[in-house]
């Protein structure tokens, strides 16, 4: 059996948010980088096929805990610092997703899946 357009669609979700995340994890990043590593790190995926809008927040006050309790000026990127917002169409099936935190986890979710009847 083939898989559906939306389970292609939720798939394809699931490959930039892998993507996203492990492309940039352990990127330095420090207050003063935030802004132009989160607009890589959207335009980078954004670049990927069925990706119609990527956005990326950095948490600039997680951020700015963490340099704070350290001897560098800067820290390594992870989950723990950004919110993403991401919308794949395939076929027609739009997908909604987001990353949050959930507790000390970076959840990447499926938020809404529309697909025509």
């Amino acid at each position: 059996m083939d898989p559906t357009d939306p389970q292609v669609a939720c798939f394809e979700a699931g490959v930039k948010f892998g993507s996203l995340y492990h492309q940039f994890a352990g990127t330095p990043i420090s207050p003063d980088s935030a802004d132009s590593l989160a607009a890589a790190m959207a335009e980078a995926i954004e670049n990927q096929p069925h990706c119609e809008d990527v956005t990326v927040e950095i948490r600039e006050d997680a951020l700015r805990a963490e340099i704070e309790d350290q001897s560098a000026d800067y820290t390594e990127f992870t989950g723990r610092f950004a919110e993403v917002e991401m919308t794949v169409d395939y076929e027609g099936v739009a997908v909604e997703t987001s990353m949050r935190m959930d507790g000390d986890y970076p959840l990447m979710a499926v938020d809404d899946v529309d697909a025509p009847e």
